[in-house]
């Protein structure tokens, strides 16, 4: 992958007028007035790197290169990250320009953050430190100047305790930290977000009522990522101009009927008693409601399946990051051998 792949300065728009989302907003626009260093913090599907590319655009003429820290895995991560350079290695037929000398004289937005190998930290900290770096295969060292912004969903205080993070690192980083609510502590910005999303997808189309309190009742634990996923699969599935919740995705109609069955439950105790509904007085073995735990390893294995094994396309059919769904894969033993290895 080249280094211009990474590379955009296409301005993005923050959808929403929720306090918090404005209060970021405020802070972005601030923050683009600087080149103190950001880390940036948020559930996967908050919108970070859409944060970051908000406080890279008071520049934008200048490059802003993401770097999927989640990505680096193999023998030439060091080429990806430095360059290299001809005949460096068994076949190094050029020179490579890599992507800490493409950030120079903008930004480099390190994706994840808390996924980086440890060796990897050390020598993005002396990077950091020294606007130097050297190519792989090269004596010479190379200047390279560029603003940080790095992301995480990770808690990173607690990954240095526990030695998986250099604290000098972390410290270096985090001169600003921002904080990205998830969606359910900023449920007003749902119908906007809708309507942005409506717009994207199909002009044309509302959604019904019902549908819009179940959006806003739902948790959304993928955030606005699930949201987004969830509107261009109702679209998708919907003839229109009306989408009613037969159109939901599986995950929302599990809550729906979730949510009933709790009011129904509310509704046979009203009245002071223990009654419950037959269905929840059924024994635990043919009960019709599964485990949490069921529900999302079979949503991730029929994600899969429909993909044909495209872990990027399922994850955003599920509405959650790669990162994410590399760990629900990890701990439900549902990778391949060589994920295990």
């Amino acid at each position: 992958m080249s280094a211009d792949e990474h590379m955009t300065d296409s301005p993005r728009e923050i959808i929403g007028s929720s306090p918090k989302t404005c209060q970021i907003i405020r802070m972005g626009s601030r923050l683009g007035q600087s080149h103190c260093p950001v880390l940036i913090l948020g559930e996967s599907g908050t919108g970070k790197e859409l944060v970051a590319r908000m406080i890279h655009d008071s520049q934008p003429k200048r490059p802003f290169v993401v770097i999927d820290c989640a990505a680096m895995v193999g023998s030439l991560v060091e080429s990806e990250l430095f360059g290299h350079v001809k005949g460096s290695f068994t076949g190094a037929a050029n020179n490579k320009t890599g992507l800490i000398e493409a950030a120079n004289g903008g930004t480099a937005f390190f994706d994840e953050i808390g996924e980086m190998p440890l060796d990897l930290q050390t020598k993005l900290l002396r990077v950091i430190q020294e606007k130097q770096f050297r190519p792989v295969g090269s004596l010479i060292p190379r200047k390279s100047s560029f603003r940080v912004i790095a992301a995480t969903n990770r808690d990173l205080k607690y990954e240095v305790e526990k030695g998986r993070f250099r604290a000098d690192l972390y410290y270096r980083l985090g001169v600003v930290t921002l904080r990205l609510p998830p969606l359910r502590e900023r449920r007003e910005d749902i119908p906007p977000l809708v309507q942005h999303f409506l717009r994207k997808y199909r002009a044309d189309y509302s959604l019904s009522g019902e549908v819009l309190d179940l959006f806003q009742s739902y948790d959304w634990p993928g955030n606005v990522r699930q949201l987004e996923n969830c509107v261009q699969h109702m679209v998708a599935v919907n003839s229109g101009p009306v989408i009613h919740t037969t159109d939901l995705p599986s995950a929302l109609i599990n809550f729906q009927h979730g949510r009933r069955s709790n009011g129904a439950a509310m509704a046979a105790t009203a009245d002071g008693g223990t009654r419950l509904p037959a269905s929840l007085n059924a024994p635990a073995g043919n009960s019709p409601i599964l485990p949490l735990v069921e529900i999302e390893k079979q949503a991730i294995l029929n994600a899969l399946l429909y993909t044909r094994g495209d872990r990027m396309a399922a994850a955003m059919m599920l509405g959650i990051g790669r990162t994410t769904l590399y760990r629900k894969l990890k701990e439900y033993n549902m990778g391949s051998d060589k994920d295990k290895d």
